[in-house]
């Protein structure tokens, strides 16, 4: 259930966020060129959104399996090995994660604390920075702590990464069949 609601609140965040961004830059854009005006606010708050978004982003995608990896050699060993493999990266990852939230955590209490705002906007620093990062690489870990977990248990060898080879080969096909059918129409209509 709480797997369930992460997902949803994920995606639902994300492209609210996706939303929210380009309606910002569009009416930016348009107050500027039209107008010859714009909101001073405009731009710090599309750099917090973006960066709202890579973080819930990168968490996502590791559910997904939409990441970019260089599995080669990983994929030529025997499912347990790349099990092994994929764990201690996986551990390495959750290393780094630890290191980002334990900085993260110094950094929001000091914003915290000084109570510093953003530039161009009366938002507390601490939230708009330190909160992101604390949920972002929060999430991030969660992702991987379930990954971590299916490894365990052998219900995933791996990352579950993107094979772009397999999907330009696809492509590929495709675009042959598509010629090929295209080529026959034309024979049929000749």
């Amino acid at each position: 259930m709480f797997g369930r609601f992460m997902n949803q609140f994920e995606e639902g965040v994300i492209s609210l966020l996706m939303v929210v961004m380009t309606l910002l830059v569009f009416v930016e854009v348009i107050l500027r060129f039209c107008f010859n005006t714009g909101l001073m606010w405009a731009q710090e708050l599309t750099l917090h959104l973006s960066a709202w978004m890579v973080l819930l982003g990168a968490s996502y995608g590791l559910k997904v399996g939409s990441h970019i990896g260089v599995d080669a050699l990983v994929r030529t060993f025997s499912p347990n090995a790349r099990r092994f493999v994929t764990a201690l990266a996986v551990i390495c990852g959750l290393v780094y994660c630890g290191l980002f939230l334990y900085g993260s955590w110094i950094y929001t209490d000091k914003m915290w604390v000084t109570g510093i705002e953003l530039e161009d906007m009366p938002i507390p620093r601490w939230l708009a920075q330190g909160g992101m990062l604390l949920l972002g690489f929060s999430l991030i870990a969660w992702r991987l702590l379930s990954l971590l977990k299916r490894l365990i248990t052998g219900q995933a060898d791996g990352f579950g990464l993107t094979d772009e080879v397999k999907g330009s080969l696809e492509l590929a096909k495709e675009t042959m069949r598509l010629s090929e059918e295209d080529d026959e129409k034309r024979r049929g209509n000749a």
